[in-house]
């Protein structure tokens, strides 16, 4: 038996009046979704443990089955491991975010939060930006390190654990009461606009339309992580395929083999096909046991708060991904279990991240069921299965 997960970041949403009081989920041409569900077991499962912030760190810490309670040390220092920094114990490490500000003559504290992404930077023109907050800003105490996108990372010696507020819960709210308590991280970010703002490639970004990426974001502090080793936990080699460090980083902290796909850039038209197909021949030819496909697109969407691009991504994932998955190891001849669920929701109507239980669907190959089936959450939630501890779904994936 093979095992794979399909995990549509963000893909849960709300009704949403514009479409009849439907979620993206129920509005969205998916067919191979709905043909799977139903052959399968629907569901919901909570993957946020309560009193954990809804977050993609610990959201797929749960679905891959570690409890977040117990393995969670902040998000950064997941990220950490893709990159490849070393962190020592004493280190802490903090997201830096790339994000877009507004430009009025007004005190930095004043300014709006506008794009939390920069209109999906390329990591290629962020790293020029990143290098020039480096070359001002960078010492002996505080070190940046690019990272993917927008997506970067701070490593601070010796440091504190502050709280700190995500860009992407904040969008168009004036940035001052969210600012970092410790002066020095406020301090880099009020001098990083100065620095970035009128940076020649920020005045090219806005020639084209796009906005510019003229501020750094701390957010996401922890210490180094922990994890049990996925093999010897489950029994499975396993192999991750993912745009972004944060899910790259899990896997490499659980032992678990990280493919690159060329064109896997985390946005709306990532290379979702190869993305699958390196699924499939990692299952089927290089002998591994278990692949989680990561698809960050439904999220990103879903924190631009735009609801045509959001029903392209879950449409994208249901025609490009998951059908790929399924025809390929059917043509295999391999009998194979699929999991198809977000982390958490990213609604529409907040453009951030909520607690809700996610829906689910898993597939066995062997043991197909017959009805009349949908995925989406209210199929889901009338189905009256419910994992309240999400981090224990994988069992019921790979029980015999």
């Amino acid at each position: 038996m093979k095992y794979v997960v399909v995990l549509g970041d963000g893909m849960a949403d709300e009704p949403i009046a514009e479409i009849g009081g439907k979620t993206p989920l129920m509005h969205a041409n998916t067919p191979m979704m709905d043909e799977l569900a139903g052959k399968s077991m629907v569901g919901l499962a909570a993957t946020i443990p309560e009193g954990m912030s809804p977050g993609s760190d610990t959201a797929n810490l749960a679905v891959l089955g570690y409890n977040p309670k117990k393995y969670y040390t902040g998000r950064s220092p997941l990220e950490a491991l893709s990159i490849g920094v070393q962190m020592k114990d004493t280190d802490i490490a903090l997201r830096c975010n790339i994000v877009t500000v507004s430009e009025e003559d007004v005190p930095y504290g004043e300014r709006t939060i506008i794009d939390h992404s920069s209109s999906e930077i390329s990591t290629e023109d962020a790293a020029v930006l990143l290098e020039a907050v480096k070359k001002e800003l960078q010492d002996d105490i505080y070190s940046f390190y690019v990272g993917t996108s927008y997506r970067h990372l701070l490593i601070w010696d010796k440091g504190q654990v502050v709280p700190l507020t995500p860009p992407h819960d904040i969008l168009g709210k004036k940035i001052g009461e969210y600012l970092p308590k410790e002066d020095k991280l406020r301090e880099m970010m009020e001098k990083s606009y100065e620095i970035l703002n009128n940076h020649p490639l920020n005045v090219a970004r806005a020639e084209k339309g796009l906005h510019k990426a003229n501020s750094i974001w701390f957010w996401g502090a922890g210490t180094r992580p922990a994890l049990d080793n996925f093999e010897e936990k489950t029994g499975m080699r396993g192999v991750m395929i993912s745009a972004v460090d944060l899910l790259k980083g899990i896997a490499i902290g659980a032992g678990m083999k990280v493919i690159e796909v060329p064109g896997a850039d985390g946005t709306l038209h990532t290379n979702y096909v190869g993305k699958a197909q390196a699924a499939v021949d990692a299952l089927t030819k290089d002998g591994y046991d278990f692949a989680y496909v990561h698809v960050e697109a439904p999220d990103e969407m879903g924190h631009q708060g735009s609801l045509p691009n959001k029903l392209e991504a879950i449409e994208s994932l249901d025609s490009k991904v998951i059908r790929t998955v399924v025809e390929g190891m059917r043509a295999a001849g391999e009998p194979f279990r699929l999991l198809v669920m977000p982390d958490h929701p990213t609604p529409i109507r907040c453009r951030t991240h909520t607690s809700d239980p996610v829906p689910f669907l898993l597939y066995d190959s062997t043991k197909e069921r017959r009805r009349v089936g949908f995925y989406n959450e209210a199929e889901a939630k009338e189905s009256g299965v419910l994992y309240p501890e999400g981090y224990k779904l994988i069992d019921t994936l790979f029980e015999k």
